[in-house]
């Protein structure tokens, strides 16, 4: 995934500044959830979600297409993917930490699974960064075979990394987000891949609009199965 196989042993990795100008993104973020119809908003517990970041606009276009993301997802999954979601998601102040879960089980169409996380926002210890079990991907049981997947894990770690990285993982990868014990709420972008004969998440062709289709690349084009 990074260059160096270091995610097939730990199931993530963190790759810091991939996006040169984070200011600029969140400006971006910021406005595009904004204008978000009402039916594209999910309020969650800890965070609120805003869905098809395909078609909120072309500062977000090469997110999904970044090339080393790329080939994570053809060592993980194969040469046969499509992107299944591409979202938002702000995680409140004072959320609590989320249980430790697997984003899908191995008996799934959707299975393997390459999940992605833009930092908006600098993940740090204090603001949610994410946990993750190095080598969880390959274990055969689950978090909640162990007790109470909301606990500290022994060698859980965070992914922490400055405003502008990517996390990549594997789906498989035991991971959530910590708590926010800040007083400002943590934005992200977040998406995943699974293989084309998957069950996406987002219809990307039935959503696509004018604007967006026309300026899509060849390689957009194919990871958005249209």
């Amino acid at each position: 995934m990074d260059g160096n196989g270091a995610t097939d042993d730990r199931g993530f990795v963190v790759l810091p500044g991939v996006v040169p100008e984070p200011q600029a993104l969140a400006r971006a973020y910021d406005a595009a959830v904004l204008s978000a119809a009402a039916d594209d908003v999910r309020e969650g517990s800890t965070t609120t979600r805003v869905t098809d970041f395909v078609n909120r606009g072309p500062e977000f276009d090469d997110v999904y297409i970044f090339p080393p993301l790329l080939e994570a997802c053809r060592r993980i999954i194969g040469t046969s993917f499509k992107l299944s979601s591409f979202q938002a998601r702000t995680l409140r102040p004072g959320a609590a930490a989320q249980d430790l879960h697997v984003d899908v089980r191995r008996d799934s169409a959707d299975w393997p699974l390459v999940g992605f996380i833009l930092m908006v926002d600098a993940f740090r210890p204090d603001n949610g960064a994410t946990r993750f079990v190095p080598g969880s991907h390959l274990r055969p049981d689950a978090p909640e075979d162990l007790g109470d997947p909301r606990a500290d894990f022994d060698g859980e770690v965070l992914a922490c990394g400055p405003a502008g990285s990517l996390l990549i993982f594997h789906g498989s990868a035991w991971h959530g987000h910590s708590a926010n014990t800040s007083s400002r709420p943590r934005r992200s972008l977040q998406g995943a891949f699974i293989p084309r004969d998957g069950h996406a998440a987002t219809d990307f062709a039935k959503r696509m609009r004018p604007e967006t289709r026309a300026r899509l690349g060849p390689v957009a084009r194919e990871v958005l199965n249209l």
